[in-house]
């Protein structure tokens, strides 16, 4: 995710604490949390899809997706 978008996201959750939103800053931050949100769950799942358990005798296992 872009860090303009970041700092967006941070300006607007100040913001919110100060002054309050308007109706359209309020749709703007959904919309920007979740696609940080989506952004987080695309990086884990790639860093898990290349993550390997090592067993004490030396076998790899790659992890498996949760049921």
């Amino acid at each position: 995710m872009e860090k303009s978008k970041i700092e967006r996201i941070n300006f607007l959750a100040k913001k919110s604490k100060t002054q309050g939103l308007t109706e359209k800053e309020k749709a703007e931050q959904k919309a920007l949390r979740d696609e940080y949100i989506a952004s987080v769950k695309k990086n884990l799942t790639a860093q898990l899809d290349n993550t390997y358990i090592i067993r004490p005798d030396g076998t790899k296992t790659k992890v498996q997706k949760k049921k």
